[in-house]
């Protein structure tokens, strides 16, 4: 299973059928679409062309393939600022062979070129209400900005016994993607200024990310 993938998605609401029917028509079997809300500070909302924060986010497995990942960005026009970021995360195993036949039957084309992993998505759940508790710590660690979805959580008895405070069932999870040299420091300052001992209760890990699409044009930016 070390060449599938879940691949995240994030885009402008109004694009989210639109990025889901191509993904379809590659083969894609199955695609879960979320509601989400863009956390990127204002300068970062200017420079992209985007006028709202509300966003869609799909999730979807598929064979690791650098070539699926280039064709999206061309077709899908994910180099243009404001249409879009898609990353690739890898999948170390599914549990039984109809399930892995079934979410991973599309025929991709694969490539065995092993690439560096240059960024990785950070994953930070926290209580709701707090996203821009998050945010200011990412940021002050270098985080350009986030996407946000709600989300209910469970097994506060757990968490009682474990980390020995309660935990509110209403949740945020934030996606913040980060060049890996940044991603200690960022997961460091949500920990001091958002962590467990705060309101906000936040718990982070992160994800490497092996391929990626939808931030050259900003990346060259900062670089000029």
């Amino acid at each position: 299973m070390d060449r599938a993938v879940l691949m995240i998605v994030i885009t402008d609401r109004s694009r989210g059928g639109e990025f889901a029917s191509w993904f379809q028509a590659q083969g894609a079997t199955l695609i879960l679409s979320a509601l989400g809300r863009g956390t990127a500070a204002t300068e970062v909302l200017d420079y992209l062309g985007l006028e709202a924060t509300e966003k869609a986010v799909l999730l979807l497995a598929a064979p690791r393939s650098g070539r699926l990942v280039r064709k999206a960005a061309r077709e899908l026009w994910l180099d243009v600022p404001g249409r879009g970021i898609l990353m690739a995360v890898p999948i170390s195993s599914v549990g039984g062979a109809r399930a892995r036949d079934y979410l991973l039957s599309w025929q991709a084309e694969e490539d065995d070129m092993d690439r560096e992993i240059t960024h990785e998505l950070i994953v930070v759940i926290a209580n709701r209400g707090h996203t821009d508790q998050v945010m200011d710590a990412a940021r002050s660690a270098g985080a350009a900005g986030g996407t946000t979805i709600h989300a209910k959580g469970t097994g506060a008895e757990l968490a009682r016994k474990f980390l020995g405070v309660s935990l509110a069932a209403e949740k945020e999870i934030v996606f913040i993607l980060a060049k890996e040299a940044d991603r200690k420091p960022i997961m460091k300052a949500v920990m001091t200024q958002a962590g467990m001992q705060t309101k906000a209760q936040a718990v982070v890990f992160s994800l490497p990310v092996t391929d990626l699409a939808g931030l050259r044009l900003l990346e060259e930016e900062g670089e000029s």
